[in-house]
């Protein structure tokens, strides 16, 4: 029986499965995040062998079981990444391997053809393509200095900063001026202003996007604006890959959607300026949130590395598959 594991390496988690070959779960893993950029190469693969043992332990099987490992890891962009990762990864004794950027396992989950585009907004964004001749491009992913402007951790900054213009009047009237300093514990938006003045605060945590989107729900026209904002960016990522991608090689090109922003946020604000953004220079597209979790994009690959025909029902069982409801074999 053939079993493949994938691996999905991001930045806060890594999550790792075993399926058979009808797609049926054998086990599963978890760890700290594998970003070798922000841990170390060391780390990185550490988290990695302890997600990967962990869902060996769960299958009752050994590493020589398995007939492929698919790694997906955040950090491998470039191909001075894949440099530092590859070596790294072959010292985990496996016969056959390997190894993508965590973006193509997310397309993989949305593309039968494993071709299109792929944007992630997560706690980052990212904006990825693939022909189905296998030409790939990348838009973003490396942060503000360069070019990208959304993503969780931007969408956090983007809501204290909205607080701080609409208390001071800078900006229009917004609840966000009674929602932020709530979220910090404090009274009002004074205090929470001086305190982090005092404790010279340059950043705020990714979970305040919480916060925004509360807001979003109150009908705040401030959070609403940060949000298509915030669409439109990723649709400008989207048409940057399509016109660097040009010939897809199919006859629609699918934007596929992954993240905790697209994902679980699902805000219409942001999803109907990204399509707006999209629509108005490339008719030809669908838009695609997954189902699944990205790591079983990754087991797709492997599937398609060995030749393994994926059926409907495959999809379906790794569509109704969450996290910590193990399916059983």
């Amino acid at each position: 029986m053939s079993f493949i594991m994938g691996v999905d390496g991001g930045g806060s988690k890594t999550f790792t499965v075993i399926t058979d070959a009808a797609g049926n779960l054998a086990g599963e893993g978890f760890a700290l995040g594998a970003n070798h950029q922000t841990i170390g190469i060391d780390n990185a693969k550490t988290h990695i062998v302890e997600s990967m043992n962990e869902a060996l332990k769960s299958a009752g099987l050994k590493l020589s079981d398995l007939s492929y490992i698919q790694y997906a890891l955040a950090g491998a962009d470039r191909e001075s990444d894949y440099r530092i990762l590859r070596p790294a990864l072959a010292q985990i004794p496996a016969a056959r391997w390997g190894l993508e950027c965590d973006t193509m396992a997310g397309l993989r989950s949305g593309s039968p053809d494993n071709a299109g585009v792929v944007l992630v907004c997560g706690s980052g964004t990212n904006a990825v393509g693939r022909s189905r001749s296998g030409k790939v491009v990348q838009t973003g992913g490396f942060g503000y200095l360069y070019g990208d402007n959304a993503g969780g951790s931007r969408m956090a900054v983007e809501t204290f900063r909205a607080a701080v213009r609409s208390w001071d009047q800078r900006d229009i009237p917004s609840v966000l001026v009674e929602k932020v300093p709530a979220y910090f514990g404090f009274e009002n938006m004074e205090a929470l202003y001086n305190d982090f003045l005092d404790r010279q605060k340059g950043n705020v945590p990714v979970d305040l996007t919480i916060v925004l989107h509360e807001a979003v729900k109150d009908g705040d026209q401030l959070a609403i604006r940060i949000l298509a904002k915030v669409g439109e960016e990723l649709g400008l990522s989207a048409n940057s890959v399509l016109k660097r991608i040009g010939d897809f090689g199919i006859d629609k090109v699918p934007i596929v959607l992954i993240g905790s922003v697209f994902q679980k946020g699902r805000s219409s604000h942001l999803l109907q300026a990204l399509k707006q953004t999209v629509l108005e220079e490339n008719a030809n597209v669908e838009f695609v949130i997954p189902e699944m979790e990205p790591v079983f994009g990754a087991v797709l690959l492997g599937m398609d590395h060995l030749k393994i025909s994926v059926r409907p029902d495959i999809i379906e069982k790794f569509n109704s598959y969450r996290k910590g409801e193990r399916m059983h074999r």
